[in-house]
């Protein structure tokens, strides 16, 4: 897989638009592992499956490994339901590019408005349509449905490309292959610092391990750019959380890298693209449940310091997506909360000033950002988090 150009493709929309069993046809795999996500049959946590795809003169594009490899990619399932709005924004930050699954025989849903305003929100450009279940209609219906998705994408996904699909009867998966390895992505960044997006953490021992056999803490999650080896030295930020009669405090956790995973692959070094885990020296108890997600790592002094403050330059959308209805997005005020996602993170924070294009907001525990970042805003509306706009750190 190394020697693949690898990206992270995000799977979005409704709920019971079949996302699920697209991955499953495309990559051989179910991302719904969780004991609770097979309880409720929608996936929580970001879902994660790694393929390589082939390509052969007579069997065309394939995951059967006919032919030619030709790409790696990092599926990243996020959920459709609408009270998870920021797991999928934590998915919407970690991909290259996105595929939006919209079902023929129900049309555009609410949540799928609110996961295309996502993807609008953190810049993602490369974006491919799967119209699903197309075995359930009539070509009448199919074509009509067709026309209604090509005018929501609307003037700035107007080149996005619309396949036909239905996932469960498994037909022009190899379309949906074709479309995959047709993305360009840009240049990566290997020069700069490394920075590591942390999505997952977790403890891999089974129980009853023997102690020499014990393996500390893996986080799991996505190199944004630089490189990683194994046995660099890294630092993890905000870092380790306590709480003492004043408050909260965060504290960088410096740590040293084992081992390195691409997929199953164990690899001596990690470039961009795909998602990756990283074995470390720390505890695996500091692992548990995911614990460390929202953080980012990078070498030693490689990120800036945690910030409680920051300035936005803002834009909002026209109206509350997700809500069923039409809902205009009312002007934001001082003093109003917010909820931001930064990175793989969703933070709270009070609007302390705010113009027509900028506003500053005090976070309730602080974050680490890059001038440039692009942020999700959302804000309580009848009682659930919706996004509402988007935003750039100054």
């Amino acid at each position: 897989m190394a020697e693949l150009e690898t990206i992270n493709i995000g799977i979005f929309g409704h709920i019971d638009h079949g996302k699920t069993t697209l991955l499953q046809k495309l990559s051989g795999k179910w991302t719904d592992t969780h004991s609770e996500e097979l309880k409720r049959g929608i996936t929580i946590k970001l879902g994660y499956a790694d393929i390589i795809i082939y390509f052969d003169s007579k069997e065309g594009y394939n995951i059967s490994r006919k032919g030619e490899k030709v790409r790696h990619v990092s599926f990243i399932d996020a959920p459709g339901h609408e009270m998870l709005m920021a797991t999928m924004l934590s998915g919407a930050a970690l991909v290259d590019a996105a595929i939006l699954v919209i079902a023929a025989n129900e049309g555009i849903k609410p949540q799928t408005s609110e996961h295309l305003m996502a993807l609008k929100a953190k810049k993602v450009e490369n974006l491919i349509v799967v119209q699903n279940k197309i075995d359930l209609v009539d070509e009448k219906t199919a074509r009509a449905s067709y026309d209604s998705i090509r005018k929501f994408l609307g003037k700035e996904y107007e080149k996005v490309e619309i396949i036909p699909v239905s996932a469960q009867q498994g037909i022009n998966i190899d379309e949906v292959l074709r479309a995959i390895c047709e993305i360009k992505v840009g240049e990566r960044d290997l020069k700069s610092a490394p920075v590591f997006v942390i999505a997952r953490s977790f403890d891999i021992n089974r129980p009853g391990s023997l102690p020499k056999d014990l393996k500390g803490a893996v986080l799991g999650g996505s190199l944004k750019r630089g490189r990683l080896n194994v046995g660099d030295e890294i630092e993890i930020k905000p870092g380790r959380r306590e709480k003492d009669d004043v408050g909260v405090k965060f504290f960088p956790i410096k740590t040293r890298i084992k081992g390195l995973f691409v997929g199953s692959e164990n690899v001596s070094e990690l470039t961009p693209g795909g998602s990756a885990a990283i074995e470390t020296g720390l505890d695996m108890a500091l692992g548990k449940a995911d614990a460390l997600s929202g953080n980012l790592a990078s070498t030693v002094n490689g990120l800036p310091k945690a910030v409680s403050n920051m300035k936005l330059k803002y834009k909002l959308f026209p109206e509350v997506f997700g809500t069923g209805g039409h809902l205009k997005v009312e002007e934001i005020k001082k003093g109003e909360t917010l909820m931001l996602s930064i990175n793989t993170s969703v933070v709270g924070g009070n609007v302390v000033h705010i113009t027509d294009s900028e506003l500053e907001v005090s976070l309730k525990v602080p974050a680490i950002v890059f001038s440039e970042d692009n942020l999700g805003i959302a804000r309580n509306v009848k009682g659930h988090w919706r996004l509402v706009g988007y935003g750039v750190v100054c």
